[in-house]
């Protein structure tokens, strides 16, 4: 019951309490006396009704303050008990309850106030125990974070949704774009692309059964800002050997792309700058071999021409080997590839593209190739989907041969008719699996990896049909390499890690449903003009920070100044210091907003009193051309559902409440992180209470008196 109707309740009671205790006494008095005796009683309370209304009214004030006193004394205080206790056992043990209310109250608060220092002596030591117990688990956990931090090439750790577990500050560097930030939590799906990691860790699943075989694999990717990255890949599994993630290396290849370039260049340059010396030293000898009688003189003279472009042909070959001796040795997206697993997952990437029936013949397991598989299997998913839509087939043929030093790939078909420039035609087309587009061409393909392509009529088993070949240069079977020895203990850790991420949830869950504690926050605060949104006030600093799995990442934050065209009012500068001269030349909000609503992607928002900042933002919204359609949760009334007897609901107040110490306040990443560090002490109290999911912490919200507010 509120307040303030049990007020009028126990009013109510107290007043017809005391009502019916003096009804019935004077019924009692009156009914002893003589008739005219009762007569005169009745003219008398006739004549004295309205003293009798006004004293009746008396009581009613006499019994509220009574009411008032009870429920101050008794309810009142006793919810204020309760309520600190709570905070006192789910997030400040330091908080001392206020030993108010009625004598039995303040001796039970006393009582509760000497538990809790027994109870805060018992936590102090579970914790030195917990602490020495988690030890020697926490100095393995930081050895492989230091050792992350240290390499140079970019790590990065993902579960198996592709959300972020750990990245060191060169995968950071590698990743950053003017896109989706990095971060804990965050999707990798939003920094690199989704088909080459899956098609990556489908060849990683086949290969998992064999003993001999690596455990990683590689591609080349261009990432959000067109950094070409050479990734490797391996997975791991839980212990019912499902997958629970995977490890990505990350290594910057833009020098290699040069050097793939020079490669090429040294082959032209062989070709064109030996051809002449070539056919001067053929004619030379041959005019020596078929005149051997020749005068003494013109011998000399053809040797000496033999001689001279013999000399200049090696120097042309030290030459082009001195300027393009590191493209002797570039390889970049091509790894050695067992034909046996390169048909099985074309015949996997077929069945899900096209919806085709597809055989394939078993493939000798020692024939190998040198290829960037995503490109192959894209491309037999390319020419099959091709030859679904314009001929009919429904059925083809996998199947692969070694032919003299190379590996014949065929795509094969029964029975229908195709015309023989069918692949002609295909062959410089942009590939298109359904309504996945690639940038690449089979022409491509085929040049990446130095290989052929042609189409025959050759029937199977006697019953027409036609088949697709790739001849590619075979490679060499890969060998798993030998153990290597334990590294050494690096000194010092990397700040962006969170291993316990590896038990969060399937996103594919509802929102609203997932619980508060599986999801990811930002937290934010705005500094502005004014208090008056709907008047033309405006945003001058933006302050935000991310919250992960329960921690509060202080390396992930935005923070931004903003130039609000208008000066600040006096009253705002005396609030947050921010001088008309400070935001001089600084992003108008335009600019702003879309990088903000970048870094919330994938997030709930908090902030506090954040009806004022959510207003600020959504007038803002046509102009900037985003939306911040985010679930958010207000510290503020979060407050209030957790501790209605309370009056103040100030950032200080909670603050001191949950012990919180507050730092930085009234600047707008300040703000935020004080606010953050509130949220994540709130969250067990609401679990408390039966609040887990966001949609009850959300509804729970809105019951509130303060959700009422406009602005």
């Amino acid at each position: 019951m509120k307040g303030r109707a049990r007020l009028v309740a126990w009013t109510a009671a107290l007043w017809g309490g005391v009502a019916l205790v003096l009804a019935a006494f004077g019924l009692a008095i009156v009914a002893g006396l003589h008739e005219s005796d009762q007569q005169t009683v009745a003219r008398v309370l006739e004549e004295r009704a309205a003293l009798l209304a006004f004293a009746a009214l008396l009581l009613v004030f006499a019994c509220g303050g009574a009411a008032k006193r009870l429920i101050d004394a008794y309810p009142n205080a006793i919810a204020a008990l309760a309520e600190q206790t709570r905070v006192i056992v789910g997030a400040n043990p330091e908080l001392r309850v206020r030993t108010e209310g009625a004598r039995e109250v303040a001796e039970a608060a006393a009582a509760v106030n000497r538990l809790a220092d027994a109870w805060r002596e018992a936590m102090r030591d579970a914790e030195r125990r917990g602490r020495e117990a988690a030890a020697r688990l926490e100095e393995e956990r930081n050895r492989l974070a230091a050792l992350m931090a240290e390499l140079s090439e970019g790590v990065v750790v993902c579960n198996a949704d592709g959300r972020i577990l750990l990245y060191n500050e060169r995968a950071r560097a590698l990743l950053a774009s003017a896109g989706t930030p990095v971060g804990l939590g965050r999707s990798l799906f939003g920094l690199l692309d989704r088909a080459q990691i899956a098609h990556a860790l489908d060849k990683l699943a086949h290969r998992a059964h064999r003993c001999d075989a690596l455990p990683t694999t590689r591609f080349v990717t261009v990432t959000a800002a067109q950094r070409p990255l050479r990734v490797r890949i391996a997975r791991f599994a839980a212990a019912d050997e499902a997958m629970a993630g995977f490890v990505l290396t990350l290594e910057d290849v833009s020098d290699r792309l040069g050097e793939e370039s020079a490669r090429r260049a040294l082959l032209h340059a062989l070709a064109a700058g030996m051809r002449a010396p070539v056919a001067n030293l053929r004619a030379a000898a041959e005019n020596l071999h078929a005149f051997p009688d020749m005068a003494a003189e013109d011998r000399a003279r053809f040797v000496a021409i033999v001689a001279g472009e013999a000399r200049a042909l090696s120097q042309r070959l030290d030459e082009a080997v001195q300027t393009y001796a590191r493209a002797l040795v570039a390889g970049l997206a091509l790894e050695e590839t067992r034909v046996a697993d390169l048909l099985e997952l074309a015949r996997v990437r077929i069945a899900m593209a096209s919806g085709m029936e597809v055989e394939t013949h078993r493939a000798d397991a020692e024939l190998w190739i040198r290829a960037d598989s995503f490109a192959l299997v894209q491309a037999f998913a390319f020419l099959a989907g091709r030859l679904a839509h314009e001929y009919g087939l429904r059925r083809i043929v996998l199947r692969a041969c070694g032919v003299d030093g190379h590996v014949g790939l065929d795509l094969a078909w029964r029975g229908a008719a195709v015309p023989a420039d069918a692949l002609a035609r295909w062959e410089n087309e942009p590939m298109r699996i359904g309504s996945e587009p690639t940038p690449l061409a089979l022409h491509d393909v085929l040049e990446r990896h130095g290989g052929e392509a042609w189409q025959t009529s050759e029937s199977i088993d006697g019953e027409g049909g036609g088949r697709i070949r790739f001849l590619l240069p075979a490679g060499e079977a890969e060998r798993a390499p030998a153990p290597r020895a334990a590294a050494a203990t690096v000194p010092s850790r990397p700040e962006y890690y969170d291993f316990d991420l590896f038990r969060a949830g399937s996103g594919a869950q509802v929102l609203g449903e997932r619980p508060l504690a599986e999801l990811s926050y930002t937290v934010f605060d705005t500094e502005t003009t004014g208090l008056e949104p709907s008047a033309g006030d405006e945003i001058v600093a933006i302050g935000a920070v991310r919250v992960v799995n329960g921690r509060v990442l202080k390396g992930e934050v935005f923070e931004t100044l903003v130039n609000p065209r208008r000066p600040p009012s006096r009253e705002s500068v005396k609030v947050h210091g921010i001088e008309p001269r400070l935001l001089v030349g600084e992003p108008p909000i335009e600019q702003v907003l879309p990088a903000f609503r970048r870094f919330c992607e994938d997030t709930v928002l908090v902030a506090h009193n954040a009806a004022f900042d959510m207003r600020f933002l959504e007038l803002k919204e046509a102009a900037s051309g985003v939306r911040f359609d985010l679930p958010v949760l207000d510290t503020l009334l979060l407050s209030a559902v957790l501790h209605p007897a309370q009056a103040d609901h100030s950032l200080e107040a909670i603050a001191e409440r949950l012990g919180v110490p507050v730092i930085g306040r009234h600047t707008a990443l300040g703000d935020a992180l004080v606010t953050a560090e509130i949220f994540v002490r709130l969250v067990p109290l609401l679990a408390e209470r039966g609040i887990v999911t966001l949609a009850q912490a959300l509804d729970a919200s809105r019951e509130t008196w303060y959700a009422r507010a406009q602005y």
